[in-house]
C-alpha cells in the first residue's frame, strides 16, 4: 500500500509555470532623475487648509473605505484559520451513557461470567463514565498548510494594499471635487459680473430707443440676453450644489455647505510635477504592489494544490479514564485509558477532482500574472497621458489668457463704439458673448491644470502615505 501511495503520487500532472514581465521602459521622457513627488505626504502636497481638513475627514468617516478596513480584519482571521490548520489541536471530552448487552449473545455470556470481586457479577446493564483529553494531528510533510498560511498572509497585504489604493482614489476624488467647486464659485461671479454689465447696456439701449437712435428690435435682444445670463446663473448653482452634495457624500455625512475660499481660484496654480522614473511605480503604487501580493498567494495556492497528490500523514490520540463506576476513576492504572495511531493516506482512485483544483489554481496563478503586467502596463500609461496633458493645458491656458484680455478690451470698443453710433448692437452682444465664453473657458481650462495635478500625483503613487 505505501509502494502505490508514493507510486500515485509521483504521477502529478506536469503545467507550464509563466514568470511575469516586470519590465519597465527607462524614463518617461529621457530624463534619469529619479527624484519623485509621490514621496510627499498628501499633506505636503495639498497645501490648501480647507481641503486637507475635508480630506481628514473623509478618512475617518468614508463607508467605502470602512468596508475596506473589515476586509482587511478578514483577511488577518483567515491568517490566524490557516496557521490552526497545521498546529495539534487537542479537546477534552467527558461523558455517560450505558448499555445493556441480550445475555444470549457471545458478549453477553462473557459478561455473566466475569466478575470483578469474588462472588460478585458484572452489572447490567453497564454504566459507562469517560473523561479524557484527545489530540490529532497532521504533520504537514509537504509544506501544504504552511503554504496556505503564507498564502493567506499575502491576501492579507493585498487586502492592505487595497486599503491604500481606496484611500488615493478617495483623496483624487475630494480634491477634484473640491477645485471644481472652487472654479464653478468663479464662473458664478463672472456670471453676475455679465449680469450688471448687460443690465447696463439694456439701459442705455432703452434710452437710445427713446431718443429714435435704435429700434425695438434692439432692445429685445439686449433683454433676451440678460434672461439667458440670468438663467446660466441658476444652473451654475444647481452645479455648486450637487459638487458640495458629492463631497459630503465622500465625507459620510448630510448635505451642508463646503467651507472653502471662492476668491483663492484665480490665484491658483498647479504645482510642479517630478515623475521620476518608471521603475518606481512598482513600488509606490498601491494597485501594483496589491496585485504583486494576489500573484504570490496565487503561486502559493498551486503548491497547496500540487501538494494533495502526495500521502498525508496524521497522528491522533487519547489519554483519561474511564470506568462503569465513577469510584473507580481514582483506580490507577485500571482505569487509564490511552491510544496513540498514525496514518499515512493518500489518493489511489479517482484522482479527477484534485487535478481539477491542480489545474484550476494554475489557471488562477496565470490571471494574477495577466493582471499584474496589466497593472504595471495601464499605471505607466497614466503618468505618460497626465505628463502629456499638463503641458499641452499649460500651452492653452496661455492662449486663452490673451484672448479673454482680447475679448475683454473688446467689449469696451464695442460699447464706445454703439454709443456713438458706429456699430450694431449686434456687434455688442456677440463681443459680449464671446467674452463670457472665453472667460469660461479660461476658468475650465485652470480646473483641468489643477485636475491634471491631482491626478498625476495619484498616478505616480502618491496619497496613500
Amino acid at each position: 500500500m505505501l509502494l502505490s501511495l508514493l507510486y500515485t503520487a509521483c504521477k502529478v500532472p506536469s503545467l507550464v509555470p509563466r514568470t511575469e514581465n516586470r519590465k519597465t521602459p527607462a524614463s518617461y521622457n529621457g530624463s534619469q532623475d529619479s527624484t519623485n513627488t509621490a514621496k510627499l505626504k498628501w499633506k505636503e502636497f495639498y497645501n490648501d487648509p480647507y481641503l486637507t481638513a475635508l480630506i481628514d475627514t473623509a478618512l475617518r468617516n468614508n463607508q467605502e473605505l470602512n468596508i475596506v478596513l473589515q476586509e482587511i480584519e478578514i483577511s488577518r482571521n483567515e491568517i490566524r484559520v490557516r496557521k490552526g490548520e497545521y498546529l495539534p489541536f487537542v479537546g477534552l471530552k467527558a461523558g455517560a451513557g450505558v448499555d445493556k448487552v441480550a445475555r444470549y449473545t457471545n458478549i453477553g455470556a462473557m459478561e455473566a461470567t466475569t466478575e470483578i470481586k469474588p462472588g460478585r457479577e458484572m452489572p447490567d446493564p453497564v454504566p459507562d463514565f469517560l473523561v479524557g483529553a484527545y489530540a490529532r494531528w497532521e504533520i504537514d510533510i509537504w509544506n501544504k498548510l504552511h503554504n496556505a498560511q503564507k498564502a493567506a498572509v499575502n491576501r492579507y497585504l493585498s487586502t492592505v494594499e487595497g486599503k491604500n489604493f481606496v484611500i488615493t482614489n478617495l483623496i483624487a476624488e475630494i480634491a477634484n471635487s473640491y477645485y471644481e467647486l472652487l472654479a464653478l464659485d468663479s464662473q458664478l461671479a463672472i456670471v453676475k459680473q455679465n449680469i450688471d454689465i448687460q443690465t447696463n447696456a439694456l439701459e442705455v439701449v432703452r434710452l437710445q430707443k427713446q431718443a429714435t437712435r435704435v429700434t425695438e428690435l434692439a432692445v429685445r435682444r439686449f433683454e433676451a440676453q440678460v434672461l439667458n445670463t440670468q438663467s446660466l446663473q441658476y444652473k451654475i448653482q444647481q452645479q455648486i450644489t450637487e459638487t458640495e452634495n458629492r463631497i459630503n457624500f465622500l465625507l459620510a455625512r448630510y448635505p451642508q455647505p463646503i467651507a472653502r475660499n471662492a476668491d483663492n481660484f484665480e490665484r491658483l496654480t498647479p504645482q510642479a510635477i517630478q515623475a521620476g522614473l518608471p521603475s518606481q511605480l512598482l513600488d509606490n503604487r498601491p494597485d501594483i504592489k496589491r496585485a504583486e501580493q494576489e500573484l504570490a498567494a496565487a503561486k502559493l495556492d498551486v503548491q497547496v494544490a500540487k501538494a494533495q497528490f502526495y500521502p498525508s500523514l496524521g497522528i491522533s490520540a487519547a489519554f483519561g479514564y474511564r470506568a462503569f463506576n465513577p469510584a473507580y476513576f481514582i483506580k490507577t492504572p485500571e482505569s487509564i485509558l490511552y491510544s496513540l495511531a498514525g496514518e499515512l493516506v493518500g489518493p489511489l482512485v479517482n484522482r479527477n477532482a484534485i487535478k481539477a483544483t491542480y489545474s484550476n489554481a494554475n489557471a488562477k496563478q496565470l490571471q494574477a500574472v495577466y493582471n499584474y503586467e496589466k497593472t504595471i502596463l495601464n499605471a505607466y500609461f497614466e503618468v505618460a497621458n497626465q505628463m502629456a496633458k499638463i503641458g499641452n493645458l499649460e500651452k492653452s491656458y496661455g492662449l486663452q489668457e490673451k484672448e479673454v484680455e482680447a475679448l475683454t478690451q473688446s467689449t469696451t470698443i464695442s460699447n464706445d463704439l454703439f454709443q456713438a453710433a458706429r456699430a450694431d448692437y449686434m456687434e455688442v452682444l456677440l463681443t459680449q458673448r464671446d467674452a463670457l465664453e472665453s472667460k469660461f473657458e479660461l476658468i475650465e481650462t485652470k480646473k483641468q491644470q489643477l485636475n491634471a495635478m491631482v491626478n498625476i500625483y495619484q498616478a505616480l503613487g502618491g496619497g496613500w502615505n
